[in-house]
């Protein structure tokens, strides 16, 4: 009998395609706007994403996101070398200041100071240069999104050696990297540790975190509860501070409540095209539906072409609407300002369980109307 349901289904092509375009049209906009709003929450925690060494950050007590690390002093990195469990800790600076083009121009930027020795926290990915070359006196690496927002001149073309100011202090452009850009798309500035000293404004304190790895065989959970046993500072490892960012923005941004409109919008719409198309092409079929019931068909095998029906235009319109939005993301992953946005599998599987309810949503009503149906329609 699948045959002769499909007949039924493709027999009125607008309908069918209708049907089709609903269900696509709703995966795309649920898919879209959930890798959105993902890859908006992803940035907002880009900065502990990118340092990739270490798997614990202790900072001041009571920080609750990234963004808000209150300065400390450089002999606290001491105190937090000296806990049992500890491999090693190094400094961390993160400061948003500004630089001066030779032609007066000026731009904010977020500086990264990262450990001289060690270059722990830098970047993995380079466009340009070396990151052996951050060792040189003044230099500095920005990110590819930075240099392209910085010198939009220069059309991409990496042109390293170029010198600004940094709190009347000079700075050498000696490499483009990769990076998550910031929540707030500020170009991110690399350099030594010792350097960002320098080029911050001049505070009491300019420790803004420590970044610490533990010992083998030592969990980090237990490195960081020995660290607050015996420093009194706040450690985490990198995992729940990623989550404690995120947190924090889904808290207190209006950004969950918008991005969630419009997914149930996308929800909405695909339920209530694809209900209304297929109860109506079932009505238009009741005749059909009564002579298969006339001619002995029960009602179980009624339901499952149903369902059958149901599950072919839903699996058709959600591998479109998937499709399109993984073509969106595939042939934007070049553009710098869309640039950490993708199409997660978790999205995925959760756009398939919504065409799931969808299709239940839109077959249920035809069921009922099918099932109450009397042989008899066919002869009237």
């Amino acid at each position: 009998m699948n045959w002769v349901a499909w007949k039924m289904l493709t027999g009125d092509r607008a309908k069918y395609f209708g049907l089709i375009f609903g269900i696509a049209f709703a995966c795309l906009l649920m898919a879209h706007q959930m890798s959105i709003f993902c890859g908006i929450m992803r940035r907002t925690a880009g900065r502990i994403v990118d340092v990739r060494e270490a798997e614990i950050w202790v900072t001041q007590p009571n920080v609750i996101y990234v963004e808000e690390l209150k300065p400390m002093p450089d002999t606290y990195l001491y105190r937090v070398r000296g806990v049992p469990g500890v491999a090693w800790a190094v400094p961390y600076m993160k400061n948003q200041i500004q630089i001066r083009f030779r032609d007066g121009s000026f731009r904010n930027v977020l500086m990264i100071g990262i450990d001289d020795a060690t270059l722990i926290g830098a970047p993995t990915t380079m466009y340009a240069g070396s990151l052996a070359d951050l060792r040189k006196p003044d230099a500095f690496i920005v990110d590819k999104a930075g240099y392209t927002f910085l010198w939009p001149e220069d059309k991409g073309q990496y042109q390293l050696g170029k010198i600004v100011e940094i709190n009347d202090r000079r700075a050498v452009l000696v490499g483009v990297c990769d990076c998550l850009p910031t929540f707030q798309t500020l170009p991110v500035l690399f350099t030594r540790y010792s350097q960002s000293r320098v080029y911050a404004p001049p505070e009491r304190n300019q420790l803004s975190a420590i970044l610490a790895h533990a010992e083998d065989g030592v969990s980090s959970s237990e490195v960081c509860q020995r660290i607050q046993d015996q420093t009194g500072l706040s450690a985490n490892d990198d995992d729940s501070m990623y989550w404690k960012t995120i947190g924090y923005y889904l808290r207190s941004t209006g950004i969950p409540i918008n991005f969630g409109i419009t997914i149930f919008l996308g929800f909405f719409v695909g339920a209530a095209i694809a209900g209304q198309t297929f109860y109506l092409f079932v009505i238009e079929n009741l005749k059909q539906f009564g002579s298969l019931k006339a001619m002995g068909l029960g009602n179980l095998r009624i339901i499952a072409m149903i369902l059958f029906q149901v599950v072919i235009v839903s699996i058709i319109g959600y591998a479109i609407g998937m499709g399109l939005c993984a073509a969106f993301f595939e042939g934007t992953k070049n553009q710098v300002h869309l640039a950490g946005f993708y199409l997660m599998w978790q999205i995925a599987v959760i756009v398939a369980i919504a065409v799931s309810v969808i299709a239940i949503c839109a077959s249920f009503l035809a069921m009922r109307k099918v099932l109450l149906l009397e042989p008899a329609v066919v002869f009237k």
